[in-house]
């Protein structure tokens, strides 16, 4: 019991059920905690019935309502350490992230020497699918932008798809971590940098969602600029203090 993958959902009826088997078909005992904000279209039930079918490795918290990916990433965050495991993967519901890559995560976490595991599209061998051009050319921004500013040396840092140790968790203050959408993730990522964890960044192929709808929007969006501008100005204030630089690149 050392693996748990948290998988946030809202509304997410039609790749629910297909997600948690191909997880749970993997080698190495994956455990799965999904967080749903109450999705209106039964997602939470359909994770309830399937918990008989995965005793003791499928896991549920209902939450009333959508109260942002962040938030429900740190519910995750606490439950995993309080049970003890040792390596926690974020990870969508939708298949944009191919599980069989929690595999080449968790290798680089546990046996390459990784605090933190980044499913990167934007390093050597990594790339999107599906994707319009206008929404790559706003991601690729987004991240030039986080690294521009914050000079953190990350190619990829809006990915969601990522791989924790225990340590790194339990080192960053959960409590003050302050975004809830799309700037969680650069908050994430620039607390380990920061606090001088290995982040280590594995190409992965990201294929936009062929089943139900996204969750972008413009306030996500918004909260991703002014956010990176936030982290830059109150580095020296928090408690982000970079003890070395030991960001490696796959």
């Amino acid at each position: 019991m050392d693996k748990l993958v948290i998988i946030p959902t809202y509304n997410e009826k039609e790749n629910i059920a297909a997600i948690l088997s191909a997880v749970f078909s993997l080698e190495g005992n994956f455990h799965v905690l999904v967080i749903d904000d109450g999705s209106p279209d039964g997602t939470a039930g359909i994770v309830q019935s399937l918990m008989q079918s995965y005793p003791g490795s499928l896991f549920l918290e209902q939450r009333a309502g959508k109260q942002g990916l962040g938030t429900a990433y740190i519910v995750g965050f606490r439950w995993a350490l309080q049970r003890q495991y040792q390596y926690i993967f974020e990870m969508d519901a939708d298949f944009s992230h191919n599980p069989l890559d929690l595999l080449r995560l968790y290798k680089a976490c546990h046996q390459q020497g990784a605090d933190v595991a980044v499913g990167s599209r934007y390093v050597s061998g990594g790339g999107v699918v599906n994707w319009p051009a206008n929404r790559i050319a706003l991601s690729r921004g987004a991240s030039l932008y986080t690294r521009l500013i914050l000079w953190m040396p990350l190619r990829d840092p809006t990915a969601g798809f990522v791989c924790y140790r225990r340590t790194v968790l339990e080192t960053i203050d959960l409590s003050s971590i302050r975004f809830v959408g799309y700037a969680f993730q650069i908050e994430m990522k620039y607390a380990s940098w920061r606090l001088g964890f290995v982040i280590k960044e594995v190409p992965i192929i990201f294929q936009d969602r062929s089943l139900g709808s996204s969750k972008m929007n413009k306030g996500i969006i918004k909260e991703g600029v002014l956010g990176v501008l936030q982290l830059r100005l109150y580095t020296f204030l928090t408690n982000y203090r970079k003890k070395r630089s030991t960001t490696a690149a796959s």
